[in-house]
């Protein structure tokens, strides 16, 4: 489990295509020198297992399925990128619970940048829209963030400075895409509704 609290933002060094899965490096200084082998990390919101790690870089192996699902595709040398470790039981839950299962892939379609703040507006995936809702709880890119505003699949959010400072958010144009976990517990109800009618 992850709380969607950016703890890190690292920089992929190396991708390289294996066919049925990639492999890609990390270099995460100050973060990650204590990692253990198959510990878990969300890598701009998806959980992956840290595969080999030498000081500051580390390794994960991306499965194909992965690939074809999330943004990780897209990957590219000297891109940055948002990490945060797996949730400890005697930690905050700053943010909200995430599993690092991603529900689909959003596009930025507008940025509007203010002193004070920057609303970023991402097209959600049609099959998600349910789960979105005013002042609720999304997963954008591993980073918990509350929707400001909905209109139809247009979901925004307003990030302050320390946010775009401290995530890959502040480098993000419009046209990228963005990993997209909703809430898992508005996931869950429904299913339990389904089941009784």
């Amino acid at each position: 489990m992850f709380t969607g609290i950016v703890e890190s933002v690292g920089t992929v060094t190396a991708v390289t295509d294996n066919g049925a899965q990639s492999r890609i490096a990390i270099s995460s200084p100050g973060f990650g020198g204590d990692f253990v082998h198959g510990e878990s990390i969300a890598v701009d919101g998806v959980c992956l297992t840290v595969a080999n790690h030498s000081g500051d870089t580390w390794d994960a192996d991306v499965m194909r399925v992965t690939l074809q699902t999330t943004t990780l595709a897209d990957l590219e040398v000297g891109q940055r990128v948002n990490l945060e470790r797996a949730m400890r039981p005697d930690g905050r839950l700053g943010g909200h619970m995430m599993q690092g299962h991603v529900d689909g892939v959003a596009e930025l379609v507008a940025r509007d940048s203010q002193p004070e703040w920057t609303d970023l507006t991402f097209r959600i995936p049609a099959d998600l829209e349910r789960y979105v809702v005013v002042k609720g709880s999304i997963a954008l890119n591993g980073t918990s963030l509350t929707v400001a505003a909905l209109e139809g699949d247009l979901a925004t959010v307003s990030l302050i400075p320390t946010t775009l400072a401290e995530t890959g958010f502040g480098d993000m144009q419009v046209g990228a895409r963005a990993n997209v976990e909703v809430d898992v517990i508005g996931k869950y109800v429904e299913k339990m509704l389904e089941a009784r009618s």
